[in-house]
């Protein structure tokens, strides 16, 4: 009865997929109109004329591309000054803290009961609807979700409003009944990142775990931590296990690890993409990781062509008019009080009907020292070709560039982490450099002779190595990532300098 009534509801999910798929146009401008009606009651919108804006392309003429920077002063109005109708019209009761990748401090993004409900639930449920119509024979439900999320503590900022993790405000707020079926909230709220490893390790050995829930590189932590307490393979210790729902970071450089430590064919592997400032897509089918645009989720989506990306006065498209095959920078408005917001994360479509695509990287992570415009995508490509030919498994790394010298040409340094060490580290570093080469036409051209820029540089960290950076900088564990590129030393530099590395 069970199976039969929850796959029921999982179709039902599917069914609101579907609406939006048929009719992703309309939709968009409905969501615009909505949006927008309930902005012309804020403060923001008084700011921004939003009584005299009557189309998109009035609003896009009105209304600038904004930063978080630019958000700050009227974050500030709501959180210290304690005013109400700043950027939306309900009350703002949750701030998610988010660190993303290349900032120092934390950022606190608007959560209101429009875009709790409406954007991260609802878009849950269609992560639901989604993997049951491709996996009509799921059974993950009938028992616990092993759920690893933020390490921050909800805390009260003073007249009833609250900071956390967006995962930690998503877990707070579930129905009582979803929270039977999840890792216990005493525990997942945690704080302290050991303590909380050593506690969910203790829960997930006694419990029927059938699914995971986290980003992959802090679950492969917890799970590898379970293998050697229990001395078990993870498919003896949970016969059911079924599915791991994973986003945050590109699952392409830990897929080897994934298979090796759940060595069975009935494990799948379920992408996700979801973020404090919202719930933007979920894999559409089994033959493919490219994700669906979720467009029903109060959010109006605007798109920032390559070149685009920094410009002061930049020229956005809407959805009508993407392209399959070119880079964006993702602009979002949303029932969270966002408005033309850039969250910083670059797509590429691979279909538009439906509107299938794939995270390439971050406005602010890639390498162009030298012009080889060097994004993640690239990256993460090349590296998972040259473990694939050396037999070498990355547990993370990072890159940036080795500036001209008087005695040596511009490169790029590689600091990666193994689990398993290549034999050749030579090869490795060819076998990088060639499909480098392959994935990215300006770097080959920047490669040919070794005029501008010589071949990588790696250096080999110790296993934990880049857990103690992270450690350092207090950021471990939950929604925290190790930035994989960056167009300056900053991170390398702090890495070495942590490790004592530094020469």
């Amino acid at each position: 009865m069970i199976k039969k009534i929850t796959r029921a509801v999982f179709r039902s999910y599917y069914k609101a997929v579907e609406k939006f798929i048929d009719n992703p146009a309309d939709i968009q401008e409905k969501t615009f109109s909505y949006l927008l009606e309930h902005g012309r009651n804020t403060l923001y919108g008084a700011e921004n004329q939003f009584d005299g804006i009557q189309t998109i392309s009035d609003f896009q003429k009105r209304v600038p591309v904004s930063t978080y920077e630019d958000l700050r002063p009227y974050l500030n109005k709501i959180i210290v000054d304690k005013q109400q109708n700043v950027l939306w019209d309900s009350p703002v009761k949750w701030f998610a803290m988010s660190s993303g990748t290349t900032e120092d401090k934390s950022k606190y993004i608007p959560i209101t009961q429009e875009s709790l409900e409406h954007c991260h639930y609802r878009c849950g449920h269609h992560m639901l609807g989604l993997y049951g119509n491709n996996y009509p024979d799921t059974e993950f439900f009938l028992g616990k979700t092993l759920v690893l999320g933020g390490s921050q503590q909800i805390n009260n900022i003073g007249n009833s409003t609250f900071t956390g993790d967006i995962s930690a405000i998503l877990m707070k707020n579930l129905p009582f009944i979803v929270k039977l079926a999840r890792t216990p909230e005493e525990i997942a709220l945690l704080p302290d990142w050991e303590e909380k490893l050593e506690k969910l390790s203790d829960y997930a050995v006694k419990e029927d775990i059938r699914a995971l829930l986290g980003v992959p590189s802090w679950m492969l932590v917890l799970l590898k931590k379970i293998v050697e307490d229990t001395g078990k393979s993870l498919p003896d210790l949970w016969k059911n296990l079924e599915v791991f729902f994973h986003g945050g970071v590109s699952f392409t450089p830990f897929c080897e690890q994934y298979e090796k430590l759940i060595p069975t064919e009935k494990m799948r592997y379920w992408e996700t993409y979801n973020a404090s400032e919202g719930f933007f897509g979920v894999q559409y089918s089994s033959d493919s990781k490219d994700m669906l645009l979720l467009l029903d989720n109060e959010i109006f989506y605007e798109f920032l062509p390559a070149g685009e990306w920094d410009k002061e006065s930049s020229q956005a498209v809407t959805l009508a008019d993407v392209e399959a095959g070119k880079q964006y920078a993702l602009v979002i408005s949303t029932s969270g009080g966002l408005w033309r917001y850039k969250i910083g994360d670059t797509i590429e479509f691979t279909s538009t009907n439906p509107h299938l695509f794939r995270i390439t990287g971050r406005t602010k992570q890639f390498i162009n020292a030298f012009g080889e415009e060097l994004i993640v995508d690239n990256a993460d490509r090349a590296l998972t070709e040259a473990c694939r030919i050396t037999g070498a498994k990355i547990t993370e790394y990072t890159a940036a560039p080795i500036y001209f010298g008087d005695n040596h040409g511009g490169a790029h340094e590689w600091l990666i982490e193994f689990e398993n060490k290549p034999a050749d580290l030579g090869q490795f570093a060819v076998v990088l450099d060639e499909n480098l080469k392959k994935l990215n036409s300006d770097y080959e051209a920047k490669r040919s002779y070794n005029l501008s820029l010589n071949k990588p540089v790696i250096r080999v960290l110790e296993p934990g190595d880049f857990y103690k950076w992270m450690k350092s900088r207090e950021k471990s564990g939950g929604q925290n990532k190790v930035p994989k590129l960056s167009n300056d030393r900053k991170y390398v530099e702090s890495v070495l300098t942590v490790l004592g590395l530094k020469s």
